[in-house]
């Protein structure tokens, strides 16, 4: 069926799971969104969601009845036919029991059966209190399902259920709706490119069992390795230590040190057609580390010999034959001149200037805002969004690049 411009869900169909969460009933107002875009959207719930909200409310607006008992539809086998069905299924909201049922692969009721059987994409939105988000648990099974390839948005904060101030809320209907244009229209743009992304810290060490490093957790690099891949391109990630999970379809090569990365990026650089220097490298090395632990002694540490490392960026960019280089600004003060000047004297196509002491953003958070300077002298500056977000303004940045390269070269 064609797409409707003003509908750009026209003919898909959407599995809307809602489970036990006081945020349930948001799911009525996501369902008459989706509906809005166009979709075609049937929904499930838990036994727990029909504590919150009545099946009957979400079944006279989808105008299809709604699944709620895995024995009761069984021999209509609806367990297997709404998946099978399905262009994207979200779950929205998803307690942490929920999550911990899609991490271990359970099928204790209908949604989880649902769950095991569909082939479609998967879009989970958590909601919980009490600080739940933060526990360990909760956050190794969210690692796990967004290594396998799901989508799990991050919940937000605010004042919860019970009073407190957290993070835990629904996440808002328009990033939802986001997530899922990205699965049922995804861009394919950066198809035949390849793509060398480096992430995370580098660590220098001063003897072993010391180094020298920094904050960064490599998440702005891995959204970007994820995005790049989903649009389509070939891509290696140059990841220095981080606890992050490889993004599916993605090679890629760990290092430690600075020197390692240098390397392992300057070996792969001619395969390279677009290079996004995201690492933190650190600036320095001991001098001379020891190969023994060094001792705590009774009086001060008065002296540790640095030496700058290699410049990685520079370096590639006295090699460059036709590479989109991309970089980054990590800055405390003076953001956008700081910028401007690694932009010149790097010959970069486009620098992401960030100020990396904002709340809530920068080193080790989920979200960052920053600023996208490009070598024609445009500056766009972004709000605070998820890094995956950020991600792909930044890839949709390097169209015009992209297309320049491909333009034939004067003679």
């Amino acid at each position: 069926m064609e797409q409707s411009s003003d509908r750009p869900f026209t003919g898909k169909r959407i599995l809307l799971g809602v489970s036990g969460s006081i945020a349930a009933y948001k799911a009525v107002e996501l369902l008459r969104a989706l509906m809005r875009e166009g979709a075609d959207v049937s929904v499930v719930m838990t036994d727990a969601a029909t504590r919150f909200i009545a099946p009957l409310t979400f079944e006279v607006l989808s105008r299809h009845p709604v699944a709620t008992d895995l024995f009761a539809t069984h021999q209509e086998m609806l367990h297997l036919t709404r998946p099978e069905e399905a262009d994207v299924f979200i779950i929205a909201p998803a307690t942490a029991n929920t999550l911990a049922k899609l991490a271990l692969g359970l099928g204790d009721d209908l949604l989880s059966t649902m769950v095991l059987t569909a082939s479609c994409p998967l879009i989970v939105a958590p909601a919980m209190d009490g600080g739940m988000w933060d526990h360990p648990t909760v956050r190794e099974h969210v690692d796990q399902l967004r290594s396998r390839g799901m989508t799990v948005l991050d919940p937000v904060e605010g004042p919860l259920a019970s009073g407190k101030i957290g993070k835990g809320r629904l996440t808002d209907e328009q990033t939802i709706l986001q997530a899922v244009e990205s699965c049922l229209l995804p861009k394919r743009d950066l198809a035949g490119q390849r793509m060398m992304v480096s992430a995370g810290p580098t660590q220098e060490p001063i003897d072993p069992v010391r180094f020298i490093s920094n904050r960064s957790s490599g998440k702005m690099g891995y959204a970007i390795a994820q995005a790049a891949r989903e649009r389509g391109a070939e891509v290696l990630l140059v990841s220095g230590p981080t606890t992050l999970p490889v993004p599916p379809g993605v090679r890629c090569m760990h290092v430690e040190t600075a020197e390692e990365m240098a390397k392992a990026l300057t070996t792969n650089f001619r395969w390279s057609t677009i290079v996004v220097m995201a690492a933190a490298v650190a600036d320095f090395r001991a001098d001379k580390p020891s190969h023994l632990k060094i001792k705590k002694q009774a009086g001060a540490w008065k002296a540790l010999a640095l030496t700058p490392t290699e410049d990685i960026l520079h370096t590639l960019s006295r090699q460059r034959t036709r590479q989109i280089l991309v970089g980054f600004a990590a800055e405390t003060d003076a953001i956008l001149a700081h910028a401007r000047k690694k932009l010149t004297e790097k010959d970069l196509d486009l620098i992401v200037a960030n100020d990396v002491t904002t709340k809530d953003g920068g080193f080790g958070s989920d979200r960052n805002a920053a600023t996208l300077i490009t070598r024609d002298g445009a500056d766009t500056p972004l709000p605070l969004m998820l890094k995956r977000e950020l991600a792909d303004h930044i890839l949709d940045a390097l169209q015009p690049f992209i297309k320049r390269a491909a333009l034939p070269k004067p003679h």
